[in-house]
């Protein structure tokens, strides 16, 4: 049987594993089945292809239109993603693991393409903040916004996830409008490369965009600028090399890195057998001890539950995990599958052996298990091992040493802050959770914990059937930890796209921030239109379009009828005596909602036109009370337009009302959806 050939795809070209070739054994059978790598890569041409061809064309786009390309990359490997399912087997994989890797990974890129059309302008700069008064009349404005880099995203990927791993970094890097070139560990690699394939063959991306290294990356982060940025995942030890490299030092090359985290779970002291918190704690430990066969950044090294339970919890978790069934994942039966390579199996057991110096295997035996259609001989399959430590105040290595595999300790705590104190001895990690239905126990977790913790999951009675788990990190958070984790954050919504972009304070007047961040700025040029706003077209109306309307004075009739309408007998409006003793008023007052009525009155155009649904209204403030005898007037300019669909647009109108002294009476920004 003739090898898999899995190639690398550089400065445009497919080019097949050459000098330097590596053998990959299936995990299921030990047997070579591919290879891959090659020496001869030119390096240069392929960071000369991203910087000088992929970052042009994709900082041509808006990042709407990057959100629409990561849609369609998303929908083009769920057409295909079985043919990544039969691939990925060979990594030791279960179909259950499939679909945290490859279906987590697709919904991952579908999250950040929502993320880019929701939240990010359809424009090329990305505001950061509110605009700062930097004078006293407003003709000195700052503004932090944010453009991508200019040069390439060099991905660094674990062997666990081969394609979660690449697209959780993939999305926001081509949202922000860098390209990337992706280097998988070569023991999964061949499923990265499929995935690679997919995404190239739909034509989506633009050239340059999208690169990968199946092999070794040569002395490619040698060559690196500021421009760049290296993202990694794997092991603490590789990745402190990576980052003294000299060009990456000298340089300040972006480095972020997620690393060995030997992550906690605490069982809170009222979760106690029989209720449903202890049963949720035994049920996440076990799922995260033989999930991917525990080969997880997140899985749960570190049991920490009360001295009181200790026992409760390792007979709980013995009877379940004693049902796992370990086989070839191939098969429906099989829950647990192999881990991903022979060599893996050694490093596992040779962690164990380490953690076992100080704490006792209670359950699994590695020389001793079932394997279900497989030879445990040859594949790379264990057993779930779960370890007891005594006395976890003395012990290290249980603190530092991961096995990256389904291994797990169970250890004893006294009161909840030496709870706390257990789990911050892992020096930093990813994730830490916590199974009470007491908020007080959550509370203090949070408090002494946070600091050294990327992610605290809070589960119990409440949540679990909602839950997503302690193990599953979502586009929506930041995934990473400080210490030993990495000190570094990815995903996280716009907050992982902006890993890939510039910071820049811009100061000037509003007119040049108007134009630079396409979002008018108050003291910017006013433009008059041709005809009443409401009458125009999303297309046609322009920031900073402008509309004057006339005035209209308050009555003491008028704020009593709002005020029987409505309801809303407030003393403030009703009462001249108690609103007199108010230091903010000066008697009886308008409502603040019957001058926004009163507002849209003013600037409404009654006729049907263009202008489709209200939908919302942000940043309301009131800034000086309106009597009766007192006029208001409105001005509403056209502040930001983002396109939604073909046929239509969302407005965002910046409105104040000002009254017969031109004092500033509210503030607000109103949205509409506008036909386009």
């Amino acid at each position: 049987m003739s090898l898999l050939e899995i190639s690398s795809f550089a400065a445009g070209t497919w080019i097949a594993p050459g000098a330097g070739a590596r053998t990959i054994a299936s995990a299921i059978t030990g047997e070579p089945f591919a290879t891959a790598g090659n020496n001869a890569l030119d390096v240069q041409a392929m960071l000369d292809f991203a910087r000088d061809t992929g970052g042009p064309a994709l900082r041509k786009l808006t990042f709407h239109e990057r959100a629409k390309m990561l849609k369609a990359l998303a929908q083009a490997l769920t057409a295909r993603k079985q043919e990544l399912y039969a691939l990925s087997f060979n990594t030791g994989a279960t179909q259950s693991d499939h679909l945290i890797d490859i279906d987590g990974g697709i919904g991952t890129m579908f999250v950040f393409a929502s993320k880019g059309r929701r939240e990010m302008p359809d424009g090329h700069v990305y505001l950061d903040g509110d605009v700062e008064q930097l004078s006293r009349n407003g003709t000195f404005l700052g503004q932090h916004v944010c453009t991508p880099l200019q040069g390439v995203a060099v991905h660094i990927n674990a062997f666990n996830f081969p394609v979660w791993g690449m697209l959780e970094k993939l999305a926001p890097t081509l949202l922000a409008g860098v390209p990337a070139i992706v280097k998988p560990a070569t023991n999964s690699c061949y499923v990265t490369e499929l995935a690679v394939k997919i995404m190239l063959d739909s034509g989506i991306l633009p050239a340059g965009a999208l690169q990968l290294v199946s092999g070794g990356l040569g002395d490619m982060l040698d060559r690196l600028t500021c421009q760049d940025v290296v993202s990694f995942t794997g092991s603490a030890d590789t990745a402190l090399k990576l980052r003294q490299n000299p060009a990456i030092v000298e340089n300040s090359v972006r480095f972020v890195a997620e690393q060995d985290s030997l992550n906690a779970s605490i069982l809170g002291p009222d979760a106690q057998p029989g209720t449903p918190e202890f049963d949720l704690f035994i049920k996440e430990v076990s799922r995260e001890m033989t999930t991917k066969a525990g080969q997880k950044c997140t899985a749960i090294r570190r049991i920490i539950a009360p001295q009181a339970q200790v026992d409760a919890v390792i007979e709980a978790l013995t009877a379940r995990l004693s049902k796992t069934v370990i086989g070839d994942p191939r098969l429906e039966t099989t829950r647990m599958g192999a881990l991903v390579s022979n060599g893996q199996k050694a490093d596992v057991l040779a962690k164990a052996e380490i953690i076992g110096q100080e704490a006792e295997r209670v359950f699994g035996n590695p020389d001793d298990f079932e394997v279900d259609g497989a030879d445990a001989d040859k594949g790379a399959f264990v057993p779930p091992m779960l370890f007891h430590c005594a006395d976890p105040d003395k012990a290290s290595r249980v603190h530092d040493t991961e096995a990256f595999g389904p291994v797990s300790t169970v250890m004893g705590y006294r009161d909840l802050d030496h709870a706390v104190a257990i789990a911050n001895r892992g020096q930093g990690s990813l994730v830490t959770s916590v199974i009470t239905h007491d908020p007080a126990v959550a509370r203090d977790v949070v408090m002494g914990a946070g600091a050294w913790h990327g992610r605290i999951y809070i589960n119990n009675r409440d949540s679990m059937k909602e839950s997503t788990g302690h193990g599953s990190p979502l586009p929506h958070m930041v995934h990473g930890g400080p210490g030993r984790a990495g000190g570094g954050e990815e995903m996280g919504g716009v907050r992982g796209v902006k890993h890939y972009m510039q910071r820049t304070a811009v100061q000037g007047s509003p007119e040049m921030l108007t134009r630079i961040g396409e979002k008018w700025v108050p003291g910017a040029t006013e433009i008059q239109g041709p005809a009443h706003p409401f009458t125009r077209r999303f297309g046609e109306l322009e920031i900073g379009e402008t509309l004057h309307t006339a005035s209209r004075t308050v009555t003491m009739d008028d704020i009593e009828h709002f005020a029987h309408f409505t309801g809303d007998t407030f003393y403030a409006h009703m009462d001249e005596d108690a609103a007199k003793r108010n230091p903010f008023f000066p008697g009886r007052v308008a409502h603040g909602y019957l001058l926004l009525s009163f507002a849209a009155g003013l600037f409404v155009e009654p006729n049907e036109g263009p202008v489709l649904a209200n939908t919302g209204l942000d940043g309301l403030r009131f800034m000086k009370p309106v009597s009766a005898g007192d006029s208001i007037k409105v001005r509403l300019t056209v502040k930001k337009k983002t396109r939604r669909t073909d046929e239509y647009g969302e407005v965002r109108w910046h409105v104040t009302l000002t009254n017969q002294d031109d004092e500033m009476v509210a503030e607000y920004e109103l949205l509409t959806m506008n036909a386009y």
